[in-house]
C-alpha cells in the first residue's frame, strides 16, 4: 500500500511517498515550482502510483476527497480574496495542482486543521481561525507517533508541547493522552516567526487599513533585523550583530510565551517537541533547547519523525493517509479522530467578517 503527503511550505514543497509505512519517494521542491509548474510535482506524484493522496490543505477542511471539494472549501484552504490572489503566485499553483489532481481522478483527501478536531473544545475556538493549519496538524500527528516510539508508551501514554519553527510561521500544539487538545497558529503566535510577524496588533490593523494576505508574509525577525528576508542559516551566523541579536530574542520570548501557554494545558507533559527548518540548525535549536530547559524543567528533544529529508508536515501527511487506507498507521490515524473532524474555519467567529 502506498501513501503520499504533500506539504506546501512557504519556502519548499515537499513530498514523502510511503510503501508499507516506509519511505520510498523522498522529494523537495523551491515553492517557485508550484508557482510556475505544478504539474511537474503531479507528475513525480503520478509516476510512484500512490493508493492515496494527502493534498495541500491549507487551513483545512473536514476530511474530505477531492471529488467532494466545493469552491467553498477552496476558498476556505487558502482564505485569500479573489483580487488578491495574483499577488501570491504560489497560491494560484496550489489550486492549479488541485485541479490537475482531480483531472487525473488521483485518490486526493484533503485533512483538518487543529480548530476541526472534535478533541479541541469549542470554548479553545472563539474567534480564532488559525489554531494551526493542516501542515502544522499533520506534524503534530507525527509527533505523537514519534513519542511512543521512543519513549516505548501507548498513544494513550502521550503528552508534549510541540514547537514548530518554520521559514514562514510558528506553531506551538498541545497533546494531552495522545490527543491534540489545542494549537496556536503561526497569525496568532505571542512573538515573530521568521517571516511573519505572528499575532497582530488590533490597533496596527486598523492603523493599516485595508489589511491584505500578503501582510501576513512579513514583519518577522528577518525583516526586523535586515527589512528584507535572508537564509536562516546567514541569520543564525549575524547573532553577534545587535539587530540581528534583537530580533532573535523577540522570536524566543515568543518561543517562551506559546511554550508556557499550552503547558498551562498539558500539565504532565513529559518532553518538549521542537521541529522546523530554524530547528534544524544546531546553533538555534542550542539555544532553545538550553532556553527551555531552564524555564520549564523538562526534556526537550528534536522531532524526529520517520527517515527522509522531507519536511515534518510531509512525513506526517503520509503517515495520515497510510492509517486511512488502513495501512501501518491505521490505529493512529483512529486515535487521533481526524475521521471526526468538522464545521468551517470560520464556525466559530463571533465577529463581523468582509468576504
Amino acid at each position: 500500500m502506498r501513501a503520499v503527503g504533500v506539504d506546501p511550505g512557504t519556502k519548499s514543497f515537499d513530498v514523502i511517498g510511503l510503501e508499507n509505512g516506509k519511505i520510498k519517494l523522498d522529494l523537495s521542491f523551491p515553492s517557485e515550482v508550484v508557482a510556475e509548474a505544478p504539474e511537474k510535482i503531479v507528475e513525480e506524484i503520478e509516476r510512484f502510483s500512490p493508493d492515496i493522496v494527502i493534498g495541500p490543505s491549507g487551513y483545512g477542511v473536514p476530511l474530505k476527497h477531492i471529488s467532494k471539494l466545493t469552491e467553498r472549501d477552496r476558498f476556505e484552504m487558502t482564505l485569500v480574496r479573489e483580487e488578491e490572489m495574483k499577488k501570491i503566485p504560489v497560491l494560484i499553483g496550489l489550486q492549479r495542482m488541485v485541479d490537475i489532481m482531480a483531472e487525473k481522478k488521483l485518490n486526493v483527501w484533503f485533512i483538518p486543521g487543529v480548530i476541526h478536531l472534535p478533541t479541541v473544545p469549542e470554548w479553545r475556538k472563539y474567534n480564532k481561525i488559525d489554531m494551526g493549519t493542516a501542515d502544522k496538524m499533520a506534524i503534530t500527528v507525527l509527533g505523537i507517533y514519534d513519542q511512543a516510539k521512543r519513549l516505548g508508551i501507548e498513544y494513550s501514554e502521550v503528552s508534549f508541547v510541540l514547537l514548530e519553527v518554520g521559514f514562514g510561521y510558528n506553531y506551538a500544539g498541545a497533546v494531552k493522552g495522545g490527543k491534540i487538545v489545542d494549537g496556536i497558529g503561526g497569525t496568532i503566535f505571542p512573538g515573530p516567526a521568521y517571516v511573519n510577524s505572528g499575532a497582530l496588533d488590533g490597533e496596527v490593523a486598523y492603523l493599516m487599513g485595508r489589511l491584505e494576505k500578503v501582510h501576513l508574509f512579513w514583519g518577522g525577525g528577518s525583516v526586523i533585523a535586515t527589512g528584507n528576508i535572508i537564509p536562516p542559516e546567514e541569520f543564525a551566523k549575524r547573532l553577534d550583530e545587535e539587530p540581528f541579536a534583537k530580533a532573535w530574542e523577540a522570536m524566543k520570548d515568543g518561543f517562551l510565551k506559546a511554550v508556557a501557554s499550552e503547558l498551562a494545558i498539558v500539565e504532565d507533559a513529559k518532553e518538549i517537541i521542537l521541529s522546523g527548518r530554524l530547528m534544524r540548525i544546531e546553533k538555534l535549536r542550542k539555544e532553545v533547547k538550553d532556553l527551555f530547559e531552564d524555564k520549564f524543567k523538562l526534556p526537550v528533544v528534536k522531532l524526529k519523525g520517520l527517515e527522509g529529508k522531507a519536511k515534518e508536515a510531509a512525513q506526517g501527511s503520509a503517515i495520515i493517509g497510510d492509517g486511512l487506507m488502513g495501512g501501518e498507521f491505521k490505529d493512529l490515524v483512529e486515535w487521533v479522530e481526524i475521521k471526526g473532524s468538522k464545521g468551517s474555519v470560520l464556525d466559530w467567529i463571533k465577529l463581523p467578517l468582509n468576504i
